[in-house]
């Protein structure tokens, strides 16, 4: 008879929720994959071997399946076998709605490898990544995001973007939409004598932009401190105190959105001078940063011990993937890269049991199988090695 952790990972899923699932993989010319087919029975899947065995690459290829850059941030040209040239990822995804074959890598043009990524959905083009947030959710957690909470402001802006970006797939078009108009705005006061009707429309369109991220940022920030208050009560993770630190996060507190976007506007236009002399715009959302605090001991997270910042990042993991499932009606991909690291029994065996309760796939790895005990057949279990996964019967 099984465990109650075991009993709890076999679930398909929260009650009212639908599972999302990868049911298949299959990657060609990827990292150090030639080529591999994956069959994949959708329960969570543990991958063990050595460091450098290509454990991290199946999951990155996995958050490929999602908008931006996946789990490395890495660059197109990085990313295809032996270096540059072209790579393709496919994927088989069980969803609420049935299935869905989802697709994405570069293909070869007139002149080499095309320098942009393509994206299918059931073998047909698709004009952006976004449309991939249609069929699947994809979060992750990797030992690259230990240091979140001691480095700079811009790894937390992006752990807080991909946040909204799981709830709201409008917000990595928004995003964009600011950086190009940002840079465009950059380039002008660059000049001797810049076409001010030119500027006046850029930061318009800059107020506008800025205003809807910060807002989508407020609204995310209130639904994840629910969250976590509530699944805090019985989590042996520590609650994470979360806060947004910025001009238009802040301004979103006392005045309507139309009356931030004109103080952001003139703020823009007064501080073109400056802004000119710095080389780079100095005032907007780009400078925004997520604050966290370890809320028991009432202290910033930077200033915990690293046990304490890794359960306080697994918490606000487990924290987002529960309020995915609730908004979206279904669950999440969740990709765990060395997961125990830092975690001690009892709150790897914690971790397992809400990844149990939610009912999420999760892929997870890690150099010693013996950690991952405690699922039981409730994963599938696979072994990384020269290029190849060998997969234990499901």
């Amino acid at each position: 008879m099984p465990s109650d952790t075991q009993t709890l990972a076999a679930r398909p899923a929260a009650a009212g929720k639908r599972r999302a699932a990868v049911t298949a993989l299959k990657l060609t010319r990827y990292r150090n994959y030639a080529t591999l087919t994956l069959p994949l029975a959708g329960l969570s899947v543990v991958l063990t071997g050595q460091n450098g065995a290509g454990k991290t690459n199946l999951l990155e290829a996995v958050s490929l399946l999602s908008p931006g850059r996946g789990i490395r941030a890495a660059r197109l040209d990085e990313i295809a076998m032996k270096g540059g040239g072209t790579f393709a990822v496919a994927a088989r995804v069980a969803n609420g709605a049935g299935e869905v074959d989802l697709g994405t890598g570069v293909v070869a043009g007139p002149m080499g490898p095309e320098s942009k990524r393509r994206v299918h959905v059931n073998h047909a083009p698709v004009g952006s990544s976004d449309a991939l947030l249609d069929h699947l959710r994809v979060l992750w957690l990797t030992p690259t995001m230990d240091g979140l909470f001691t480095g700079p402001p811009a790894d937390r802006r992006r752990y807080l973007d991909r946040a909204v970006l799981s709830i709201d797939k409008r917000h990595g078009t928004r995003a964009n939409a600011f950086e190009k108009a940002m840079r465009g705005r950059n380039r002008l006061l660059a000049e001797p004598a810049p076409d001010a009707a030119w500027l006046d429309a850029i930061e318009t369109e800059m107020a506008e932009l800025g205003v809807a991220i910060a807002a989508a940022r407020r609204e995310w920030a209130a639904l994840a401190v629910a969250m976590i208050d509530v699944a805090g009560r019985r989590s042996a993770f520590p609650t994470a105190a979360l806060a947004l630190s910025g001009s238009l996060e802040g301004d979103l507190d006392g005045f309507a959105a139309r009356e931030v976007e004109e103080r952001y506007r003139k703020l823009l236009r007064d501080e073109r001078s400056a802004d000119a002399a710095a080389g780079r715009t100095l005032v907007g959302p780009h400078r925004s940063d997520l604050l966290v605090r370890h809320a028991p001991k009432d202290m910033p997270a930077e200033s915990c011990s690293t046990g304490e910042q890794k359960a306080l990042l697994v918490g606000l993991v487990l924290a987002q993937a529960r309020l995915v499932a609730n908004l979206t009606g279904e669950t999440p991909v969740i990709l765990l890269d060395e997961i125990a690291a830092h975690l001690d029994e009892t709150r790897r065996e914690a971790l397992f049991e809400v990844l149990g309760d939610l009912g999420a796939q999760a892929f997870m790895t890690g150099t010693d199988a013996g950690v991952f005990a405690p699922l039981g057949d409730a994963a599938q279990r696979g072994r990384a090695h020269d290029g190849r996964i060998e997969m234990e019967p499901a």
